[in-house]
């Protein structure tokens, strides 16, 4: 047996029949109270109805003990009480019995009524008495009476209401799960096909609904997850297969310098093998150092900021390399943001090296102040690294932020490069609330960093 009460059809068909039967049950209470005291004020106006034919015979003289004949559909407990407070005359029922009440009307009413219980009615049950008051030397009261009307007045409509809620909760019930199952149904199919998916094969996708409604837009947006998600194992399978072949290159060198001094030991000289491989060495640690850094910068890690002046960066930076190219820096003082020194010094360090790595003979270093980028509300810090190689064509310069991407160009100029620095100089410059781009210019790359300016 499927439990019905968890899925969402079985709440919200419970819920609703919940909702409509309390409701039918409010406006049956009302309807029935309605009832009761239209019928009660019925019952009232007919009592007084009765006192004022009495007070018809007492005006006149012509009161009568047991009381005069009363119309068969108006016969009513009646009492007639002097000015003195006795009981002179009575219907039948009552003869011989104290005053059913003792309340009069105020003044300048000459008619009241109230309910009075356990008087002298030997039913039991509560009446609703109205006192009338007529003068006839002196104030006489009249009293009449009738029972009081249970509040379901007619049991016929009570039971007609009680019928009509559970059917109408019922019914309402059903049709809420019916549309509702009926509305999931495209969920469904969504659900089918997501467990269909594997990561394998994400080239599926799952059905989206004719209608444009909430449904719509959730297959529309799990279908650009999917998108996404094909994209990013995209990138991760063509990440993982570069850095194999970037890794294989150095350890199948490492591997045969080896293995050649375990054939011929008598014929390798031990500083010669350490020259040989030495370069391989650093190659992997250069790739590894790359992949940790890549590493901690998907994951977040937190770093301290300090305020750093790009100007005094740069020029730190600058004089720990070697540098093949003529350098010529434009560094303005006072352009100062606020980071991580080491990750902003290694931005720096990743853009001169891919600079020097393509320049012909000169790197243009510049820094100074940006006010005309609306990405940024106060001013930004721009540093600007341009040389005057043979540039980056426009359809490529966004492929050369992926990892491991080289062009021919640098694949055949190879100079170390694994294609993991200028990824992780725009890694470190966005997650300074910065951007990293490549401009337009005359001759060569023109790498553009902008980050938020410190006061």
């Amino acid at each position: 047996m499927r439990l019905e009460r968890c899925t969402i059809r079985g709440r919200l068909a419970l819920f609703t029949g919940v909702v409509v039967g309390l409701l039918c049950i409010v406006f049956s209470t009302v309807l029935l109270f309605t009832i009761n005291r239209t019928a009660t004020d019925n019952l009232t106006k007919e009592v007084t109805a009765v006192g004022e034919l009495t007070a018809y015979y007492v005006d006149r003289g012509k009161l009568v003990d047991p009381l005069p004949p009363i119309p068969q559909n108006l016969i009513r407990p009646v009492q007639v009480v002097d000015p003195q407070g006795r009981v002179v005359a009575a219907t039948r029922d009552l003869q011989n019995q104290p005053a059913m009440a003792h309340f009069t009307p105020k003044s300048p009413h000459r008619v009241a009524s109230a309910v009075v219980c356990h008087s002298v009615f030997t039913s039991g049950r509560c009446h609703i008495v109205v006192a009338q008051q007529v003068f006839h030397n002196g104030d006489w009261t009249i009293y009449s009476a009738a029972p009081t009307l249970p509040f379901a007045v007619y049991p016929g409509v009570m039971t007609l209401l009680i019928a009509g809620t559970v059917i109408f909760t019922v019914a309402v019930a059903y049709g809420a799960r019916h549309t509702v199952t009926h509305s999931l149904k495209p969920v469904d199919a969504i659900r089918a096909q997501l467990d269909h998916i594997q990561s394998t094969d994400l080239g599926r996708r799952v059905p989206v609904p004719m209608a444009k409604d909430e449904i719509y837009r959730l297959a529309r947006s799990v279908n650009q997850t999917l998108d996404r998600l094909e994209d990013m194992l995209e990138q991760q399978r063509r990440f993982c297969s570069d850095a194999s072949h970037e890794l294989r290159s150095p350890i199948t060198a490492i591997r045969v310098q080896m293995e050649y001094a375990l054939l011929a030991p008598q014929d390798v000289d031990p500083t010669d093998l350490c020259n040989a491989v030495l370069p391989s060495v650093e190659r992997l640690q250069s790739i590894a150092s790359d992949l940790l850094t890549l590493t901690r910068l998907d994951a977040g890690v937190p770093y301290e900021r300090r305020l750093v002046d790009l100007a005094e960066l740069v020029a730190t930076e600058l004089n720990g390399h070697r540098m093949s190219r003529e350098i010529v820096q434009h560094l303005a003082t006072g352009v100062t943001v606020s980071g991580d020194r080491t990750r902003l010094g290694q931005l720096v360090s990743n853009l001169v090296q891919n600079a020097q790595r393509h320049a012909s003979s000169t790197i243009t270093i510049t820094v100074r102040h940006a006010d005309d980028d609306p990405r940024f509300p106060e001013k930004a810090a721009e540093l600007e690294v341009l040389d005057d190689g043979a540039g980056v064509a426009a359809d490529q310069r966004e492929t050369v932020f992926q990892r491991f991407t080289r062009l021919d160009t640098a694949r055949s100029r190879d100079a170390g490069g694994v294609g993991l620095g200028l990824p992780i100089a725009r890694q470190i410059a966005e997650s300074h609330g910065g951007t990293l781009t490549i401009h337009e210019s005359a001759q060569g790359a023109r790498f553009v960093v902008r980050l938020p300016l410190s006061p």
